[in-house]
């Protein structure tokens, strides 16, 4: 009962912020997911025995999505936003490269690699992502944001009730014992088909045909993004990300199919 009536709080706040809250809330709603996302990543990234500076970190990650998101804010300006972006991503990179030298144990640490790697990952794992979603709402509008979401919604509620009935395959049991090739074929059936038939109302500019398979690519993205992050937990040694959201895990556990789908949809969108 605790993880029905959490899943229904959950997304009717996802409705109501996605298709009503205007520009600034939205983004700060956005920015606010971000962080803590951030912070369950930051704790899983120590118990992996991987700590990272967690404030610069932090702060590149946040700037990452900013710049990301501000190729609508600028307009036209694609010299300006480019640069914005670029420097944050290079700048973050030397920065946190650079602290990294600061946690090094000496010879004995045989994780100079990984810890330098753990502390640039977020922008690119969480940044880009969550500011392609705020572009994206910006420059298409609430349908095309709410359309992806959907889509990931419907395809992961497809994946486990087709699992539970027909799963006889496991999809990646080193990673995830409980999913299995029945289901993800039920997550492509049913969350393809929203995005090719929603989209004809929500993004009507798209042909019929790149529509269903920007809806396949969508699902299978999705279904990668849930095993990268229950590969990150299984290396922690972790079942959820946190106890924020009772009966759901944490932040990271509700978003990490639209962490590896969020920018192909954004490039789609874009420029395709």
């Amino acid at each position: 009962m605790t993880r029905v009536l959490s899943g229904a709080a959950l997304i009717a706040i996802a409705v109501a912020v996605v298709w009503f809250a205007p520009s600034p809330v939205f983004f700060a709603f956005g920015e606010l997911l971000l962080i803590l996302a951030f912070v369950e990543y930051s704790r899983l990234a120590t118990a992996c025995g991987l700590p990272i500076p967690a404030v610069p970190a932090g702060a590149a990650t946040v700037l990452a999505s900013i710049g990301v998101s501000s190729f609508h804010w600028l307009g036209d300006e694609i010299v300006a936003t480019a640069f914005l972006l670029d420097a944050v991503l290079m700048s973050g990179f030397v920065v946190l490269a650079a602290m990294s030298l600061m946690t090094w144990r000496g010879d004995r640490d045989k994780d100079a690699m990984g810890r330098a790697a753990a502390s640039v990952f977020p922008m690119l794992y969480l940044g880009l992502p969550i500011g392609a979603m705020l572009s994206i709402r910006a420059s298409r509008g609430s349908a095309a944001v709410f359309l992806l979401m959907l889509t990931v919604m419907v395809s992961d509620t497809a994946q486990y009730y087709t699992g539970r009935a027909f799963g006889r395959r496991l999809l990646a049991p080193a990673i995830s014992p409980k999913k299995t090739i029945e289901g993800a074929i039920g997550g492509f059936v049913f969350g393809a088909a929203t995005l090719t038939v929603a989209g004809a109302w929500w993004l009507p500019d798209l042909p019929v045909a790149l529509r269903a398979g920007l809806g396949l690519t969508m699902v299978a993205l999705g279904i990668a993004g849930d095993l990268f992050e229950s590969m990150l937990k299984r290396s922690a040694g972790v079942k959820d990300s946190s106890t924020l959201i009772p009966g759901h895990g944490g932040v990271l556990d509700r978003i990490d199919a639209l962490l590896f789908a969020a920018p192909v949809y954004y490039v789609v969108l874009k420029y395709v």
